[in-house]
């Protein structure tokens, strides 16, 4: 597991169907199945489901959109959200076929520097059958000076972690959205003010 600790040692927890992770969703179901159906196994069809998150469903704050979406099926319906949205449609298309999913967090700077303040970023980590060992993988969506990849080797992350500028990179592997990131969706109504004033700053 290198520097990363599970929060659950049953590999069942990480494929569990939740309010938020709703696989079941004829919607989740038709995607998933599209994509695995096109993929010659389990790794490319990780590959297909975390680009199809990354490209086709845009980060919210990159649109300028203010719809709040949390619920998987409701990111695909609508087509947007922030990285705690777009983890939760990630880890449904993955449950959904048996590929076991959870979720892993970075503390950042909102902006550049420390003095912008900082704000709980999540992404996803994936377990890998056929390699034995769990990778992380970023879907927040690409732009100029953003370039997350697919990667078994060196991860190819969002936002590289700043230790000197106080950023965390958590080394725990969650089997569940941590409750800060759901709180702060589903109390909002407005994405660019929550984005603004209202994520949580640390687990």
């Amino acid at each position: 597991m290198d520097r990363f600790v599970l929060e659950s040692d049953n590999l069942e927890d990480y494929l569990a169907e939740t309010e938020d992770i709703d696989y079941s969703n004829p919607a989740i179901r038709a995607t998933a199945d599209e994509l695995f159906a096109s993929a010659q196994d389990e790794i490319g069809f990780a590959k297909a489901a975390f680009e199809f998150v990354r490209d086709r469903v845009p980060h919210s704050w990159d649109i300028q959109g203010s719809r709040v979406t949390c619920r998987a099926s409701d990111v695909l319906l609508y087509g947007e959200g922030i990285c705690y949205a777009k983890s939760n449609l990630l880890c449904a298309l993955l449950r959904r076929q048996g590929v076991p999913a959870g979720f892993s967090y970075q503390r950042l700077t909102w902006g550049d520097t420390p003095d912008t303040g900082y704000c709980l970023h999540a992404l996803n980590a994936v377990y890998i059958r056929s390699l034995d060992r769990w990778v992380r993988l970023d879907a927040r969506g690409n732009k100029p000076g953003i370039d997350a990849r697919f990667s078994l080797e060196e991860e190819r992350l969002a936002f590289p972690v700043r230790d000197h500028y106080g950023e965390i990179d958590y080394p725990t592997l969650y089997a569940y959205p941590h409750p800060k990131t759901l709180d702060t969706l589903k109390r909002s109504s407005d994405v660019l003010e929550m984005y603004r004033t209202g994520l949580p700053t640390e687990l």
